[in-house]
């Protein structure tokens, strides 16, 4: 089955706020998939529907060949879920917490006491098998949820801002052992307010906006096709320089200048003068706040 999900006009509401409004996606087998969106565009929404902890309001939805409605069990059995919250049991020590959630799939002690110490030395974390929650780090304690959703070896896993939060370092260990589940063929599907996250890690991602997907591909193939290589950023000046060809927008006190052609905004620098002036390579933030707005949604 190539396919793993398969979304239809699906649609969520909140008594009379449209929180998912008729979208459709697919994820194939192997696909490292990202969800996008400002808070309050759905995504959250969309990735609970997967395994019915948010129940749809209209739509077709297959995961792995089923309807989350009315296979539930049977689905939760063959995915992974890391959670954006950490909701690890305090009251047990680390290796506890793991036996207690491989006895809710039925798994025999001795394929989970295997897999727990693979897993344990995969992620890094040899050595706190009997820490106490509190006295984890967050990326430990990040890495040790993903660990759990691991233990009965999914098809596929449910990630909801895996890394909010964490260091530069938690993060990139974490992308690592993301980038290597990949390798070994697994499934995934991210949600993340990180867009540097989104570029290093996704092979596809949508962009949502309240409650609609308003663009979706490959990160790389969205930038090429859709923004400038170069931004040159600054203070809020008057200009009487000639800018035909280079895109501008101003927000608060800053302007932003984008073209494709660096030599122009090299000389668009040296007439602006002494200012707190940078030029640099786009990005995927970019792109996402050309097409979300740079608006909160709150």
């Amino acid at each position: 089955m190539d396919t793993v999900i398969q979304a239809s006009k699906i649609i969520k509401k909140y008594k009379d706020i449209i929180a998912v409004n008729e979208i459709d996606l697919t994820v194939k087998r192997g696909d490292f998939f990202g969800m996008l969106g400002p808070n309050g565009a759905g995504k959250t929404s969309v990735m609970k529907m997967f395994y019915n902890l948010v129940k749809r309001n209209g739509g077709d939805l297959k995961v792995l060949g089923m309807d989350p409605k009315t296979n539930e069990v049977e689905i939760k059995h063959r995915i992974g879920i890391v959670p954006q919250e950490d909701n690890l049991d305090p009251d047990l020590n680390v290796k506890e917490n793991l036996e207690i959630y491989s006895n809710y799939f039925g798994i025999p002690n001795h394929i989970s006491k295997e897999r727990i110490n693979k897993l344990f030395d995969f992620f890094d974390l040899v050595g706190k098998e009997r820490s106490n929650i509190n006295e984890l780090s967050g990326g430990m304690k990040r890495r040790l949820i993903i660990i759990r959703a691991l233990l009965n070896d999914p098809e596929l896993l449910l990630l909801d801002e895996p890394t909010t939060g964490l260091d530069p370092q938690a993060r990139h260990l974490i992308w690592d052992k993301l980038n290597s589940l990949k390798k070994q063929g697994m499934t995934l599907v991210m949600t993340t307010h990180y867009m540097e996250e989104a570029s290093h890690l996704c092979d596809r991602i949508i962009i949502m906006n309240r409650g609609q997907i308003v663009m979706e591909g490959n990160p790389q193939q969205l930038m090429e096709k859709n923004f400038e290589k170069y931004v040159l950023e600054t203070e809020n000046v008057n200009l009487n320089f000639d800018i035909t060809g280079i895109r501008h927008e101003a927000y608060g006190n800053r302007r932003f200048f984008y073209s494709d052609d660096k030599e122009r905004l090299f000389k668009l620098r040296d007439y602006i003068g002494n200012h707190s002036i940078i030029i640099r390579n786009s990005t995927l933030e970019d792109l996402f706040l050309k097409i979300t707005g740079r608006k909160l949604n709150e």
